[in-house]
């Protein structure tokens, strides 16, 4: 089972703003993961330009993992 303790969505239609989005949202899930190191952060791909950015108690600290859906 996943905890999330901060999630975050991103949804885009412009493939520039894509990595720019993703990158904001695993910099500021790393401050977060700081605090605790107790977790690692997850990319969910949903579809093409919908994602989803969580810390994960299934991702080591330290880590950034992509799952496709």
């Amino acid at each position: 089972m996943t905890t999330a303790s901060e999630s975050i969505e991103i949804q885009v239609d412009n493939s520039r703003l894509l990595d720019d989005r993703l990158n904001d949202a695993v910099q500021g899930l790393q401050r977060l993961a700081m605090l605790t190191g107790t977790h690692g952060i997850l990319l969910t791909r949903h579809k093409p330009g919908h994602y989803t950015a969580a810390l994960s108690d299934q991702v080591p600290f330290g880590m950034t993992r992509e799952l496709v859906h």
